[in-house]
């Protein structure tokens, strides 16, 4: 059967509307029926499945691997065994064998043909077990007798009928049938809430873990930032004629300001393609969207410890902050809380708004702000019109800054050169410890040194929160395009 039309005509939305995925339109009319009997709008996905123009496909898994995870999302409760029965069956029925452990591929890398990946996105399909009633079935002797005695009789009923009116009489007469063939539902058997997020983690990881260089630059893209800022430092003084100070300040400056951007940009750059397939399975009813985000929030969380530690254990012991191990396990922690938000607030943009560079854009904005308003290293907050100063209770950039300036500078004492000092040299010397600076820039702060640590990491539930409800009305702004 084939649907013709000019483009924009409507060919598209009507698969979208008999598929049920378009469920929040309410102007729909007419009625849909499968072996006579009428379906109601909410079962219209649970009957129906077809393959969109664009094939949503991970690069870096192969095609077994990609089916598998397809049919781990669509089953529940099915043995391993089952499962690889039900994937190669439908890599045999098109012809997908011979390259099952191919890669997808992409523009970037050779993979499988563009022919092939579009048997690809139909087998995925295909293992949701939808409405097949035309084609033949040759996985076995049995069902290919079967299938094509079918075929033949549908044949054989339409060349015995007038194009068109005798099908609607056709269709009036099946309506009035006292004993009508069940309606084909899709399988209900599908996983749990918590078995589809495992099921995605391990289908995330299992894809990215394939690209080795981006392996490598997730885990040290901090770390060659690091390198260029101890080569710039070189190592802390304590004498403040040397920039004992100045140098402690800008370290700190940097390491609230730039952590956040590396997490932006890995957002941007690896969950993109994860966003569009999750906005094409979650049509065919396989999970929501939100599952995706929290899959590929479970994922990162690990590279993003492992790198942060890494930048931090360099950083740190190389240009000779306080050397403590409990106050370096602090450092370590805020700059990891600062480079996780940076991930997330992208993550919450990416929700609402389709274009990545405007995410992107939008992303640098607020942590740029973040660190004028928040830090007060630029201009200290007592010092701001209470507008910004309101303003900077909202940033996490205020309550990092003020842990790290607590973590390095208390209980610091400086020099300021040697005993036979000039007046003019002894006037610049206006700390002699690192608590009189800390009450200057940020007064009470010491105090709030756990109040400020327990805020900073309020942000990131937060933020979670924030991007699941995001998602939520990605579902709506989708469904109504």
């Amino acid at each position: 059967m084939g649907i013709l039309g000019n483009s924009g005509s409507g060919k598209t939305t009507l698969l979208d509307a008999v598929s049920g995925r378009l469920e929040h339109k309410d102007n729909f009319f007419g009625e849909v029926y499968v072996n006579g009997r009428q379906l109601k709008k909410e079962q219209f996905k649970d009957c129906f499945s077809y393959v969109p123009q664009n094939d949503t496909l991970l690069n870096f898994l192969t095609v077994q691997e990609s089916l598998t995870y397809t049919a781990l999302l669509a089953r529940q409760k099915c043995s391993s065994n089952f499962i690889k029965k039900k994937v190669d069956a439908v890599l045999a029925e098109l012809s997908l064998s011979h390259i099952a452990d191919k890669i997808i591929g992409s523009r970037t890398f050779v993979g499988i043909s563009g022919g092939e990946r579009r048997r690809v996105s139909i087998a995925a399909q295909l293992l949701q077990d939808p409405m097949d009633l035309t084609s033949v079935d040759t996985r076995s002797k049995e069902r290919e007798l079967e299938t094509y005695s079918r075929v033949q009789i549908i044949v054989s009923a339409y060349k015995n009928s007038e194009i068109f009116s005798k099908v609607l009489a056709a269709i009036e007469r099946t309506k009035c049938t006292k004993e009508l063939p069940p309606i084909p539902f899709k399988s209900k058997d599908s996983p749990s809430t918590f078995s589809k997020l495992w099921i995605l983690l391990r289908r995330i990881t299992r894809n990215f873990s394939k690209d080795k260089m981006g392996i490598i630059m997730r885990l040290f893209q901090n770390l060659l930032y690091g390198l260029f800022v101890a080569f710039f430092l070189l190592r802390l003084k304590s004498d403040l004629l040397k920039g004992a100070v100045q140098d402690r300040v800008g370290l700190i400056y940097q390491c609230v300001s730039a952590p956040p951007y590396t997490g932006m940009l890995n957002a941007v750059a690896l969950f993109l393609p994860l966003r569009a397939i999750s906005d094409q399975e979650s049509k065919d009813g396989l999970y929501q969207k939100w599952q995706m985000l929290i899959a590929y929030i479970l994922h990162f969380l690990p590279f993003s410890i492992i790198s942060v530690a890494i930048f931090s254990t360099f950083i740190y012991w190389t240009v000779g902050l306080y050397p403590d191990a409990s106050r370096f396990g602090c450092f370590f922690a805020v700059v990891l809380a600062s480079h996780i938000v940076g991930e997330l607030l992208t993550l919450v943009l990416l929700g609402v708004v389709q274009n990545p560079n405007i995410v992107q854009s939008g992303a640098v904005l607020l942590n740029s702000a973040g660190v004028v308003v928040g830090t007060g290293l630029l201009r200290t907050i007592e010092e701001m019109p209470t507008p910004f100063k309101m303003l900077s209770y909202l940033t996490f950039q205020k309550y990092s800054s003020e842990v790290l300036v607590v973590n390095e500078f208390y209980g610091l004492n400086f020099t300021c050169g040697g005993p036979n000092n000039s007046t003019a040299v002894s006037s610049a010397c206006v700390f002699s410890r690192g608590v009189q600076f800390i009450e200057k820039t940020f007064p009470g702060a010491t105090s709030r040194f756990t109040t400020d640590f327990l805020m900073l990491y309020a942000f990131l539930p937060g933020l979670v929160i924030i991007a699941i409800v995001s998602f939520k009305i990605r579902d709506i702004i989708i469904s109504r395009q």
